[in-house]
C-alpha cells in the first residue's frame, strides 16, 4: 500500500495539466501513486501520455469537481488523499514532503495508543503552505505560514486550533487521512471547494501541519472563464449555513468561523456590483445568517468593520448603502489630497538635487549604505572603517533610515532619506559605496566612483538570471536594474564564481575587484581574545558548544518560522549545546524560540544581532540551508552542516548557480532526523565533513585572506595601482582565527 495517492482531477484547463504531470514524472517517489481522473479527451490523451507512471480514470466532459474527486478516491489505495485540481501544480518534491510527514503522523499514532485496544485519535488532516500563480504573477507566497508555525508540528483536535480556519480554504493545501476521506465523503466531497477544505477541518479527529510550501494554486484570468450568474453569490450564505451547524457546542471554531462568514459577506456586498433585486435577497439572507450563528459573546470590531456588521445584522440594506457610498467619497478625497501632497514634494526634492548637483563634487566626502538604509554593516562597513585608517581626511557619512538612526553608533555622521541633506549629499560626494543599488534618481556624475560591493557569494541566481524564475523577481523591473548597474565603476568579488556570475547576471562595463570580500577580514584577523568577547557577549559559557542555525529567506514564503522543531533538537543535543537561531533580515522579525529554552540558554535568538560576523566567530559549527553566509563561514574553516529538506522547490523556484548537493561544505541533511543524528553522532566534524569543507573553500573562499579591505581603499579612494596592492595568499598558506576551544585554551 502507498503511503500517498495524489489525485489530480479535472479538464486540462489552459494546457496546465502537462505541466503538472511532466513535474511528477521529473521527481518519482516510490511510495506514492499518481491517479488522473481526467475530464475531456484533452485531459485524457494528456493523461495517458504518461502511462504507465499514472492510472487514468477518464471521465465525460463537464464532469465537475466533486464527482472527479470521487472517481479517483475511488481507485486510489494510498493511506493519505492528495486532491490536486489539474489546472494547479506541485513544487519540486512536494509529494516526498506529504509522504514523510504523513508516515511520522502514522508513526506517532501508532506509538500514542491510549492502551491496549484504545487507540488514539488518529491525526485525519495534514495542512500545508501554498503559493498562488496567476495570469499575471507567479508563484506569490501566501498568508498561511504564521497559522501554521503557531501551531507548530503537534498533532492536536481543531478546537485547540480553531485559527486554522483562517487558512486558505484548499483542497490541495491539505492531504486527508484514505479512512477519514471515505468515511466522510458525503460531508467533505462538493463542487464548493471551500465548504469542502472547511469541512475536512471541523470533521476531523485531529489535525496536524507541515509549514512547508507543497502546493501551487493557479488562479485563471477570469475574462477565460465562463461567466457567473449573479445569483451564484447566494451561493456563499449557503455554504457557511452548511458549515456553522459542524460547530455546535465548540466555541473557539465556531467564533472563528462566524468571523470569516461575516468578513466574506461584507466584502462580497462591497466589491460585487450586482443588480437591486439580488443585492437585496443577497443581503436579506446574509442578515438573517449573522444574526442566527452569532456567538453569544461575539464582539464587533471597532472602526468602520463595526458599524459595518452592525447595519448587516440590523438587514438595514439602504443605510448600508448610503455608508459604502459615503466610505467610497471619503477615500476618493483622502487619495486625492495624498497624491497632491507626494507631487509637490517631489518637485521641491528635485529642485533642490537639481541645484546641489551644479556643485562641485568633494574629493574627501564618502557616502555609504547597507541593506537598503539598515545602518553601519556589511562589506560597506568594513571599507569604511579601513577607510578612516589609511585616509582620514576623507569624511564618511551613512545613509540610515529614520527607523534605524537611533541604533547608530554613537557620533556616526549620517543622513535620513528624502531630506534635504540627503539629496545635497548624494550629489556632492565624490565616492558612493553599497552593498545594494542607491535609488533610481541618483545621478551619476562626472568623476563620482560608484563601488558596488554586494553582500554575498550567489548560489540563487540573481539579476537578469532572474527572469526566468519569476516567483524570485516578483515584478522586478529590469531595464531599471540595469541603468542602476550602468552607474557602478567596481563591483567586488570574493571568488571567481561571483567574478563570473556577477557578469553574467549585471552585463555592464563595471571593473571586477577581486580582492575578497572585507566584512570577511576579520575571520583572519580577529583573535583569541575577540573570540572569547564575542561568546562572551552572547552569554555562552565555556565549554559549551555553539551551534549557529541561519536559514535564508525563501520567496515562495510570507514570513520567517525555522523550518526546525527547536524545542525537539535542542533536547536531543543536551544541556552542553546552546543554539543561535537567526531569522534573514528580509522578515524583520525574531525566530521566537520557546520561553522555557530561551530561560534555560539552550537557544539564542540572535536575529536581531549585529555584526554577524561577532556570531560566526563565537559559533563551533554553522547549520544552514541556502544562506550566503556558508561561503563567509567557511573562511573560518568550522564545521558546516546544510539542512536542505525543501532544495527541489528552491532550485526549481528560485533557481541557483550550481547544485548545492553535489558541491557542498560538509554534512548533508534532508530531514530534521537526519540533521539530529549528524549533530549528536560527531559526523558533522568527521573526516568526510572536513573533506568537502577544504573543497568548497577552495573555490568560494578563493580571494578572501584578511586584506580585502585594504585592497578596496587603496585602489579606490587612494588611486593606487594595481600592481602596488598586497598579493591574495593562497588558501592553504592563510590562518583563520581561533576557534572556541583553542581560544579557551
Amino acid at each position: 500500500m502507498p503511503q500517498l495517492s495524489v489525485i489530480v482531477h479535472g479538464p486540462n484547463a489552459q494546457g496546465h495539466l502537462t505541466e503538472l504531470l511532466d513535474s511528477l514524472a521529473a521527481h518519482p517517489l516510490p511510495d506514492a501513486e499518481v491517479i488522473v481522473a481526467a475530464v475531456g479527451d484533452w485531459a485524457r490523451e494528456t493523461a495517458e501520455g504518461h502511462a504507465p507512471e499514472t492510472i487514468v480514470v477518464p471521465l465525460p466532459d463537464g464532469t465537475g469537481d466533486a464527482a472527479a474527486r470521487a472517481a479517483g478516491a475511488a481507485r486510489a489505495s494510498g493511506r493519505w488523499l492528495h486532491f490536486v485540481h489539474a489546472q494547479d501544480g506541485l513544487p519540486a518534491g512536494a509529494p516526498r514532503l506529504i509522504a514523510e510527514r504523513t508516515a511520522e503522523l502514522d508513526r506517532a499514532d501508532t506509538a500514542g495508543a491510549a492502551g491496549p485496544g484504545k487507540p488514539a485519535v488518529p491525526v485525519d488532516v495534514l495542512l500545508f503552505d501554498h503559493v498562488t500563480t496567476t495570469w499575471r504573477t507567479a508563484s506569490a507566497p501566501s498568508r498561511d505560514g504564521r497559522h501554521l508555525a503557531a501551531v507548530g508540528r503537534a498533532a492536536r483536535p481543531l478546537d485547540e486550533a480553531a485559527d486554522l480556519l483562517r487558512l486558505t480554504p484548499l483542497l490541495g493545501n491539505r492531504a486527508l487521512r484514505a479512512a477519514f476521506w471515505h468515511a466522510h465523503q458525503d460531508r467533505l466531497n462538493s463542487d464548493d471547494e471551500p465548504l469542502a477544505a472547511h469541512a475536512a477541518l471541523l470533521c476531523a479527529g485531529r489535525v496536524a501541519c507541515l509549514n512547508q510550501t507543497a502546493y501551487e494554486h493557479r488562479v485563471l484570468r477570469p475574462e477565460s472563464l465562463p461567466p457567473r450568474a449573479p445569483e451564484d453569490r447566494l451561493a456563499l450564505v449557503d455554504r457557511y449555513e452548511a458549515l456553522l451547524p459542524l460547530t455546535r457546542d465548540r466555541r473557539a471554531p465556531r467564533a472563528v468561523l462566524y468571523d470569516l462568514m461575516v468578513r466574506d459577506l461584507v466584502r462580497t456586498f462591497a466589491r460585487e456590483d450586482l443588480p437591486d433585486p439580488v443585492a437585496r435577497e443577497f443581503f436579506r439572507r446574509a442578515s438573517l445568517a449573522a444574526v442566527r450563528w452569532r456567538p453569544e459573546d461575539h464582539r464587533r470590531p471597532p472602526g468602520p468593520d463595526g458599524v459595518r456588521h452592525a447595519l448587516l445584522e440590523e438587514g438595514a440594506y439602504t443605510r448600508y448603502r448610503a455608508f459604502r457610498c459615503a466610505n467610497r467619497a471619503r477615500r476618493a478625497a483622502r487619495t486625492a489630497v495624498r497624491t497632491r501632497r507626494r507631487k509637490l514634494g517631489a518637485q521641491l526634492r528635485d529642485h533642490r538635487y537639481r541645484r546641489a548637483l551644479s556643485r562641485p563634487l568633494d574629493p574627501r566626502l564618502a557616502v555609504f549604505a547597507a541593506y537598503w538604509d539598515r545602518g553601519v554593516a556589511c562589506n560597506p562597513a568594513a571599507i569604511a572603517a579601513k577607510l578612516a585608517e589609511l585616509a582620514p581626511h576623507i569624511r564618511r557619512v551613512w545613509v540610515v533610515s529614520k527607523e534605524n538612526a537611533a541604533l547608530l553608533p554613537p557620533g556616526t555622521d549620517h543622513v535620513v532619506p528624502g531630506t534635504r541633506r540627503y539629496w545635497e549629499t548624494l550629489a556632492t560626494a565624490a565616492f558612493l559605496t553599497n552593498n545594494v543599488n542607491f535609488p533610481n534618481a541618483v545621478v551619476k556624475r562626472p568623476g563620482a566612483v560608484h563601488l558596488q560591493t554586494h553582500h554575498g557569494t550567489p548560489l540563487k541566481r540573481m539579476g537578469l538570471d532572474q527572469m526566468d524564475h519569476p516567483a524570485a523577481a516578483q515584478g522586478l523591473d529590469f531595464a531599471a536594474l540595469l541603468a542602476r548597474v550602468d552607474k557602478w565603476d567596481y563591483s567586488v568579488s570574493a571568488n571567481s564564481h561571483s567574478t563570473r556570475m556577477w557578469q553574467r547576471a549585471y552585463p555592464s562595463r563595471f571593473t571586477s575587484l577581486d580582492y575578497g570580500y572585507p566584512r570577511n577580514d576579520v575571520f583572519y584577523t580577529a583573535d583569541a581574545r575577540a573570540v572569547r568577547a564575542a561568546r562572551d557577549r552572547l552569554g555562552i559559557a565555556p565549554g559549551r558548544t555553539a551551534v549557529l542555525y541561519a536559514p535564508t529567506h525563501r520567496d515562495y514564503e510570507a514570513g520567517f518560522t525555522p523550518r526546525l522543531d527547536l524545542a525537539a533538537l535542542a533536547d536531543r543535543l543536551g544541556d552542553d549545546t546552546v543554539l543561535l537561531v537567526r531569522a534573514h533580515y528580509f522578515y524583520g522579525g525574531t525566530a521566537s524560540p520557546p520561553a522555557a529554552l530561551r530561560r534555560s540558554g539552550r537557544i539564542i535568538d540572535v536575529s536581531a544581532y549585529d555584526p554577524v560576523e561577532e556570531l560566526c566567530l563565537a559559533a563551533d559549527a554553522l547549520v544552514t540551508d541556502y544562506s550566503s553566509i556558508m561561503f563567509d563561514y567557511a573562511n573560518l574553516d568550522r564545521p558546516i552542516v546544510i539542512h536542505a529538506d525543501d532544495w527541489e522547490t528552491y532550485r526549481t523556484t528560485r533557481g541557483v548557480y550550481f547544485d548545492l548537493m553535489a558541491e557542498h561544505p560538509g554534512q548533508v541533511a534532508r530531514t530534521q532526523e537526519e540533521l539530529t543524528e549528524i549533530l549528536t553522532s560527531g559526523a558533522w566534524r568527521d573526516a568526510g565533513a572536513a573533506k568537502a569543507r577544504a573543497a568548497f573553500r577552495r573555490r568560494f573562499c578563493e580571494y578572501d585572506d584578511g586584506r580585502a579591505a585594504e585592497r578596496v581603499v587603496r585602489r579606490v579612494f587612494l588611486g593606487e595601482p594595481e600592481e602596488a596592492l598586497p598579493p591574495v595568499l593562497p588558501v592553504e598558506d592563510r590562518t583563520p582565527a581561533p576557534t572556541p576551544e583553542e581560544a579557551v585554551a
